[in-house]
């Protein structure tokens, strides 16, 4: 059975590999501003998970005539702090304010999850969920914030900071999973996949 992420994330293709998956990936194109904007009144783990499983749908879909046995992942992770949800920082004076707000603080990363397993070439079974962990941030000065910045990580990430990379020297510490600030939760994605009747350890890959 294959293992498919419908995900462009490195950061989270990575975790996958070094938890002995080898996935195919492909990506969606769902338009996630419209689809937010369609559920406004969502709660922040709804959103994130209503994205996931679009995301995971559109890829079965597209997928399911070449790959009739495969299950596939579909995450989306945004920060929900000061009562905000945030994704990417669409610019650099965004992903500065943002540090302003964030430094010295906390705020919870969000991720929804949806796996999808696909039968005989059809979406046979589907199981959603989501994860939640506090992140500590440090303060950073404002020539290591400008250098930080000047490297463009926080630009393609959730919450402008990662912490399997550079941003990594600037965050505290986490409560909770620390593989769902990545961007996918393994604790989260092992009981998904039970509840499509896959164990986990029969996708390791056989080296």
């Amino acid at each position: 059975m294959r293992v498919v992420l419908a995900s462009a994330s490195p950061a989270r293709l990575s975790v996958l590999r070094a938890a002995g998956l080898d996935p195919l990936v492909h990506v969606s194109d769902v338009d996630e501003d419209a689809l937010l904007a369609s559920v406004p009144d969502a709660t922040p783990a709804e959103k994130v998970t209503t994205l996931a499983g679009a995301k995971a749908t559109t890829v079965a879909r597209r997928i399911d005539e070449t790959e009739t046995e495969a299950v596939v992942l579909g995450c989306d992770s945004m920060l929900h702090i000061g009562g905000h949800l945030v994704g990417k920082p669409a610019s650099v004076d965004e992903a500065r304010e943002r540090w302003r707000a964030m430094a010295g603080g906390t705020g919870e990363l969000v991720t929804g999850h949806a796996v999808l397993r696909v039968a005989d070439g059809e979406i046979d079974r589907v199981a959603e969920g989501h994860a939640v962990t506090v992140v500590r941030f440090g303060e950073p000065t404002g020539e290591e914030l400008d250098a930080y910045l000047g490297t463009g990580e926080p630009l393609a990430v959730a919450g402008a900071f990662t912490l399997d990379g550079l941003g990594g020297w600037f965050v505290e510490g986490v409560d909770g999973d620390p593989s769902n600030v990545v961007g996918i939760s393994l604790p989260l994605v092992r009981r998904l996949l039970a509840g499509v009747g896959v164990q986990v350890t029969d996708l390791w890959r056989q080296d």
